[in-house]
């Protein structure tokens, strides 16, 4: 196994979908502008109620990424 030295990031991912959707959606944009992403964690989930009683979720994720040789 190679060593590696990671580099963390804190990020929010929105979605009125899902937890889920709003962890996705973080990743796929923190990967347009960040190299080697290879995990997560999640540090917190919050949301709020819309008037129309939807439900709009914020993730807080910790990304890791590995730095270039």
């Amino acid at each position: 196994m190679t060593e590696h030295v990671y580099k963390l990031t804190e990020i929010v991912g929105t979605s009125r979908e899902s937890m889920d959707a709003a962890i996705r959606n973080a990743i796929a944009k923190a990967q347009k502008s960040l190299r080697h992403v290879r995990w997560f964690e999640v540090i917190n989930h919050r949301g709020y109620v819309e008037e129309n009683g939807g439900l709009f979720h914020q993730v807080t994720l910790k990304i890791g990424f590995t730095l270039d040789d």
